[in-house]
């Protein structure tokens, strides 16, 4: 572990002057939980010497992140894999069968995180504005310090292509996802996001509405909701129950003829940052 994969998490939670002092740091764990003033300058000049840290995330808009990154911190380099939580769930996972420790630092669901948490491949950590996050976002060590610290939350709902569906038939519910105008056009996600939007609609309508739904003819992508919001942006998919709220945003900033309803519940998809417990950087 190298402390490049420690100082990316300052960029999502900038360091205070005024935080606690402590001895100084021995050991890479100690820096991870240390808590002297001069943290940031001991983490920053490691992270130079280092040069890069290596991301993996499932955020859609890491590049513009990563951008951001190393404006702030000039010469340290962000590589990044990105991928869906089940992908980098195996790609970890194989990685430490193989005695591989590529990955530096984290930004991905808690259902990845809780795997490398109880597969012991994450470092224990604190950061000075740990105060600032709602204690239901952070998950706690037994000596105080944090496996990872929610970021982000991402709201699941119905996004549809306006060229390819009349207004009139745009669904504003689980039941009218039964119309018979819909019949052959509805996509789903056949990843965490899709199993969360039919989990919702199994707590809310029961087994006979996702019964009814296959009879409508929806088909099922093996793809992230991201890369399905693109289908829905290129007409190629016209409607899909399984889309996150800021995709959709994020696209019609763009200009895309693309919009987005909540449905009787919104499911929501939290992302975490954390610290690789095993990372090495050349």
């Amino acid at each position: 572990m190298r402390v490049v994969a420690i100082a990316a998490l300052f960029f999502f939670s900038l360091a205070s002057d005024s935080w606690g002092q402590g001895s100084k740091p021995a050991s890479i764990s100690d820096l991870a939980a240390y808590t002297g003033s001069d943290r940031e300058q001991i983490l920053v000049a490691g992270a130079k010497k280092e040069g890069k840290v290596m991301w993996y995330t499932s955020l859609i808009s890491y590049k513009e992140i990563a951008q951001l990154f190393e404006a702030k911190y000039p010469g340290v380099k962000v590589e990044a894999y990105r991928g869906n939580s089940s992908e980098i769930i195996t790609r970890v996972m194989n990685e430490a069968k193989a005695r591989r420790n590529v990955v530096d630092a984290f930004e991905t669901t808690p259902a990845a995180l809780m795997v490398f948490r109880d597969e012991k491949l994450l470092m224990p950590f604190t950061t000075p504005n740990i105060g600032a996050f709602p204690q239901d976002s952070k998950a706690a060590t037994p000596n105080k310090l944090f496996y990872w610290v929610s970021d982000r939350e991402s709201f699941i709902g119905l996004g549809y292509n306006k060229n390819s569906v009349a207004a009139k038939d745009v669904p504003k519910n689980f039941q009218d996802l039964l119309s018979p105008a819909l019949k052959g056009k509805l996509a789903i996600s056949g990843t965490e996001t899709g199993e969360k939007m039919v989990g919702a609609i199994l707590k809310v309508k029961g087994e006979e509405l996702v019964k009814k739904l296959k009879d409508q003819g929806i088909k099922l992508h093996m793809i992230s909701a991201g890369a399905l919001n693109e289908l829905v942006v290129s007409g190629e998919v016209i409607l899909s129950p399984s889309i996150f709220r800021n995709h959709v945003l994020q696209a019609q900033e763009k200009g895309s003829p693309v919009a987005w309803v909540p449905l009787d519940v919104v499911p929501t998809n939290a992302g975490g940052v954390a610290v690789a417990a095993n990372a090495q950087r050349p």
